[in-house]
């Protein structure tokens, strides 16, 4: 089998939460590029609106859905709609995310400074949103004995990171386990679930704090490359967790951290 068999998605129908900037975008842009058809899920209207026309530009099959992925119904529903529109979806990135603000190395990020408020919202949107997510797809998929489903998580669900706030770090936590509960589950439908453990993207979440010069020294310290990764490079993970490549693969969090995780 050739390269561009292994890795073609002509046909599929795919959705991307948390799709109009960032590592959603970069990941929307590569399952298009490969012959998807992608719907973008995003609540922030002016930047998916621009968004899909960028990925149009480029000749791709996208559109856009505004979607709040805390939302849980509307969420449920646009999914829906989706597999209505296109009588199908093969493959769903649960993307979506927010920062919980800092970790404990300031003082606003210490446990007795937690705003509980702000906790409730991070599980809602990292951790409930991908539940159902992965609950809306998945009933879409098991009737056609075939799908894709990956979760975003992050290396801050794989090992404590004094860099990132608590709801951030136990919900990330938590998808990675919700990855291999549910796979197990689907693996007799032969809906696959997979996920991705970011380290240090250089993208807006957190407001874009990694763009700060001392905040991107203290996460590129504990990066054996010694830099922050561009959006660009989560691309050929992506597209080998949602292609035929991964057949065999379901259950696992893969990181993506420039050795971060390493030791």
């Amino acid at each position: 089998m050739k390269a561009e068999d292994l890795f073609d998605l002509t046909g599929r129908v795919a959705i991307v939460t948390g799709a109009a900037g960032g590592l959603g975008l970069s990941m929307a842009e590569v399952l298009a590029a490969n012959g998807a058809t992608v719907s973008l899920f995003d609540f922030d209207e002016d930047g998916l609106r621009q968004s899909v026309e960028r990925l149009r530009d480029q000749g791709l099959d996208v559109e856009g859905r505004l979607v709040d992925v805390a939302d849980t119904d509307r969420l449920a529903a646009e999914i829906d709609a989706v597999a209505e529109t296109y009588g199908r979806l093969d493959i769903a990135i649960a993307n979506a995310g927010m920062s919980a603000g800092p970790g404990f190395t300031v003082p606003e990020g210490r446990m007795q400074a937690v705003d509980m408020n702000r906790w409730q919202r991070v599980i809602d949107v990292n951790l409930t949103a991908t539940f159902v997510t992965i609950r809306a797809a998945a009933a879409h998929m098991i009737p056609r004995r075939e799908g894709r489903i990956i979760a975003v998580s992050s290396i801050a669900g794989l090992m404590a990171e004094p860099l990132c706030g608590y709801a951030y770090a136990a919900t990330k936590a938590s998808v990675v386990n919700l990855v291999r509960q549910s796979a197990m589950e689907l693996a007799q439908h032969n809906v696959l679930v997979t996920g991705i453990a970011p380290g240090p993207f250089r993208t807006n979440i957190g407001g874009g704090r990694i763009n700060d010069p001392e905040v991107e020294r203290m996460f590129r310290a504990g990066v054996p490359l010694d830099r922050i990764a561009h959006v660009d490079e989560m691309k050929g993970l992506v597209l080998l967790l949602a292609s035929p490549a991964s057949s065999f693969m379901t259950g696992v969090t893969i990181p993506i951290d420039g050795g971060a995780t390493a030791d």
